[in-house]
């Protein structure tokens, strides 16, 4: 797959993004034009668990049906010749890295060796059994930089194999925020974050080149305070997955714009720790490694993932996090980027930073 692409139109005009809450699906005449139709099919609690093991879709008949519901309120049809697409799956389920090499050969066939090579200390999975790609960011003098993604092969397969039982072939896969990422076209350094009940990945980007890349695991931390010593029932990381996924409905409430908007950050469904907090925290560090690479702080937050600006802005302002720069959180799907009437079900901009970057590329 290509990471971080410019805009070329290779990739299928259509997409679709499998999120904790339900499946989104979008469509653009070219890599430059705005969303011309797009859909939301909800999913149950727990019908996605994202992770590195097999197992991420435990309620995979939903997950079928919710793909195939999506992409036909868009008025495609299943199994039809045309029917490929971009598909976006979890930062969970993904390893992104960013890796460093003195030298690094231009054909593919013999830089993947070394890259696959260099990946086998890093990845908590077999390297020799995964999906891997790679992106060089920057070569020079100082050396060649790497982005390098990785799956395990029987993760891949489940979403691969759940687009085509429901009747679709994914033509290339994104990890969400690589595919965010994609949506970008201001070339000044973008500080990004894209949150969902189950993880937040900040990221840093500039003019195309990635930065930095920080995911945090918030599958532990999403039962409101309690820890899996807390609840010694709760024996397999699937059934941790799908409580913590069930836990905070009102994230998927929020989403759709039906909650009230007061100051405490409970409000959303989200204590103050540990989910505000994380997400706060993941964050910050971002924000220092902006600094300190780019010698100057950020000067706004682009927000993407359900999580949603205003609540990311509350979230933030309530932890102190970059009240002294005066930071500013917009989304990073503006009104623009979809055309009137684009919208086949309630689709909350939000959730579309994915499949609007699937769709760029």
């Amino acid at each position: 797959m290509n990471i971080l692409p410019q805009a070329s139109g290779i990739r299928p005009r259509l997409a679709c993004e499998i999120l904790p809450q339900g499946v989104v699906a979008g469509r653009s005449s070219d890599a430059n034009a705005a969303l011309e139709a797009v859909s939301v099919a909800a999913l149950t609690a727990g019908a996605v668990a994202p992770g590195l093991k097999p197992g991420n879709l435990p309620d995979r008949a939903a997950v079928v049906d919710a793909i195939r519901d999506a992409l036909e309120q868009l008025g495609e049809r299943a199994n039809a010749r045309d029917g490929n697409l971009t598909l976006v799956i979890p930062d969970a389920a993904v390893r992104v890295l960013l890796l460093e090499f003195e030298a690094l050969p231009v054909r593919v066939s013999e830089a993947l060796p070394l890259v696959r090579f260099r990946l086998k200390k890093l990845l908590p999975f077999d390297a020799d059994e995964a999906m891997v790609s790679y992106q060089t960011m920057s070569s020079g003098k100082a050396g060649v930089r790497v982005l390098a993604v990785a799956i395990p092969r029987d993760v891949l397969s489940e979403y691969e194999t759940a687009v085509r039982d429901a009747g679709f072939e994914p033509g290339a896969v994104l990890p969400s925020t690589l595919a965010c990422l994609a949506a970008l076209q201001d070339t000044n350094p973008v500080l990004l974050v894209n949150a969902n009940p189950l993880g937040v990945t900040a990221a840093i980007v500039r003019a195309g080149i990635l930065l930095l890349h920080r995911s945090v695991d918030l599958q532990e931390h999403a039962l409101l305070g309690q820890t899996p010593q807390d609840h010694p029932s709760r024996n397999s990381e699937q059934d941790r997955v799908a409580e913590a996924a069930a836990a905070p409905p009102a994230w998927r409430d929020a989403a759709a714009g039906d909650r009230s908007s007061g100051d405490s950050p409970a409000t959303f469904g989200l204590e103050p720790i540990p989910l505000a907090s994380e997400i706060a925290q993941a964050v910050s560090v971002a924000a220092a490694y902006f600094e300190d690479t780019l010698a100057a702080p950020p000067t706004e937050v682009l927000s993407a993932g359900p999580l949603g600006a205003e609540r990311l802005s509350r979230i933030l302002k309530t932890s102190g996090v970059g009240e002294d720069g005066g930071w500013k959180v917009r989304e990073l799907v503006e009104n623009a980027a979809l055309l009137p009437g684009a919208a086949k079900s309630t689709a909350p901009r939000a959730w579309l930073s994915g499949v609007l970057g699937a769709l760029r590329g």
